[in-house]
């Protein structure tokens, strides 16, 4: 984990030097930041793979890919954020799962393509550097790629003054993973009459909170920490649930899957074409599966139309696996097995390549 600031002392207009207690004054901490990144080693340690060389706090992360594991490697990357899911934690302050989030997120894009993920990379943008934040950020990030089995090996710490608003700050990274060339889930498989399953969600995982925040505060008056017994939790509670890990369940099922998407900004009509080939449309059969309390909440305190539900939510189906009719069972048990609820929502159709709901 690298630091903007990596120096003691800058030089300033003229090459007169700058010292520390300027720049702190200037609103960036160089011991503080010094203080933090001496106890990261031990945080990440829980993450680390044997292919990890060096330590923490380097100028680069070092990862030396056992190639002798692989006939045809091929590296899969990746890079997301949270969004403004960011919001509910700041105003929370809980920051814990924000980086539980952006790891399972970033798994789950390299996940579909059946690659496993090997290493982590994140940004953390801070106007004024907090040990609580920055700490609980750290913790989940590190508990996820622990789960995740992906190495936590660097990142950048930036303390930007002036460019974010007090309690502020941005959260992004790059995930890099590994498959064989040939197990690519590219979708060349997909064919008409392979059925089309959904796994569960947790919620609405890391997608669609500005139209959240949107209806639930402005249209809806309500407070993050008022209790809804509809959802059997406070708002804030529910907008803070983790974005679900699905690569448990697609590394067993790589064998048997056609094709998988990852239900995120876009929802299905977005994501599922992305994988699909030419002729075929994916048909979703609305009632299918259980569609979580807070996306009818968002619906009817928002009046949002069907179509924009599912292009900006998930619904409640965080991944989509496409498999031979013969293989659901299967498919089922595997996801019953790690605590996901799956539904068969749909099949694959000759036509456009599309979705279509029934």
């Amino acid at each position: 984990m690298q630091f903007t600031a990596r120096s003691h002392t800058l030089r300033g207009v003229k090459g007169r030097k700058i010292s520390q207690s300027a720049y702190t004054t200037a609103g960036v901490d160089i011991s503080l930041a010094d203080t933090l990144k001496s106890g990261l080693k031990g945080k990440v340690r829980k993450t680390l793979r044997p292919e990890v060389l060096g330590s923490i706090g380097g100028f680069g992360g070092l990862f030396a890919l056992d190639t002798r594991k692989y006939k045809q490697p091929v590296l899969v990357s990746s890079m997301d954020g949270v969004g403004t899911k960011l919001r509910i934690a700041v105003a929370l302050n809980k920051h814990d799962t924000v980086g539980q989030d952006l790891v399972n997120h970033c798994v789950n894009d390299i996940a579909v393509l059946g690659a496993e993920p090997l290493f982590f990379l994140d940004y953390i943008g801070m106007g004024k550097l907090s040990p609580r934040v920055f700490n609980q950020i750290i913790a989940g990030l590190a508990k996820a790629c622990a789960a995740a089995g992906c190495a936590l090996i660097g990142g950048e710490t930036a303390q930007l003054p002036g460019m974010y608003a007090a309690g502020d700050y941005d959260l992004v990274s790059t995930i890099v993973g590994v498959v064989e060339r040939d197990q690519i889930l590219d979708g060349k498989k997909i064919r008409p009459g392979d059925a089309i399953l959904g796994l569960a969600s947790s919620g609405l995982h890391t997608n669609g909170y500005s139209l959240a925040r949107q209806v639930l505060f402005a249209q809806m008056r309500v407070r993050l920490d008022d209790y809804c017994s509809e959802l059997g939790a406070t708002y804030g509670a529910e907008l803070l649930k983790v974005h679900r890990n699905y690569w448990p369940v697609i590394r067993e099922l790589r064998h048997c899957l056609h094709g998988t998407a990852h239900i995120t900004g876009g929802g299905f009509y977005d994501n599922i074409p992305r994988v699909l080939p030419k002729n075929c449309a994916a048909l979703i059969r609305q009632g299918s599966w259980d569609v979580l309390p807070i996306f009818r909440l968002l619906q009817q305190g928002g009046g949002v139309s069907d179509e924009e539900m599912q292009r900006v939510f998930n619904m409640g189906i965080g991944m989509v696996l496409i498999v031979d009719p013969k293989s659901v069972a299967a498919a089922q048990t595997v996801a019953r097995q790690h605590g996901i609820k799956s539904y068969v929502i749909g099949e694959i159709r000759r036509g456009r390549r599309e979705v279509q709901f029934a």
